[in-house]
């Protein structure tokens, strides 16, 4: 069992809750704010247990929701990430992969890749770059390229629960 450093779940107010956790998934306070109104448990002042819980919410989310949360994510080392828009979190994850250091042509790469991503998706890639690196990264959007829609849609948000456990333990 791993608890929080700092806070413990169930001794905050809704807003407290949902302030403190807003963007474990990015742009998207609806999964933290529907955990709440579920009404928290001692179990969720676990990491691991608040996490499977933010997973059920988002699992039994519409398609809409879903697809909302999944364009909420930046293009990896696209516009944002060059422009400094990012959240913060989005920020160090991306850096922490090293994808602020790429060269032109692994910038290029990169920008082609999520054009192509999206052109045929319609909707940006999503990986949970933490522990990889940029090399890998681009890796893994030549090789996902080839699947299917529903199979990206699925990977998008087990990406996504992925990138919000990371964020979590980050805290």
């Amino acid at each position: 069992m791993v608890g929080f450093s700092h806070c413990q779940p169930t001794t905050m107010n809704r807003s407290d809750f949902v302030a403190h956790f807003a963007d474990v998934y990015e742009h998207s306070p609806w999964v933290a704010e529907s955990v709440f109104d579920a009404v928290l448990t001692e179990q969720d002042d676990d990491i691991e247990s608040l996490h499977q819980r933010m997973t059920a919410i988002l699992l039994a989310a519409s398609k809409d929701k879903q697809l909302a949360l999944i364009n909420a994510h930046p293009d990896l080392a696209g516009r944002a990430a060059v422009n400094g828009e990012l959240t913060e979190a989005s920020t160090s994850e991306q850096a922490g992969a090293g994808i602020d250091k790429c060269s032109a042509e692994e910038f290029e790469r990169f920008t082609h890749f999520n054009n192509s991503y999206k052109s045929r998706f319609n909707f940006p890639f999503i990986m949970a770059v933490k522990g990889a690196n940029r090399y890998q990264i681009l890796e893994s959007f030549e090789a996902r390229l080839d699947n299917d829609s529903e199979t990206e849609f699925a990977k998008a948000i087990e990406e996504i629960n992925k990138i919000a456990l990371f964020r979590l333990r980050d805290m």
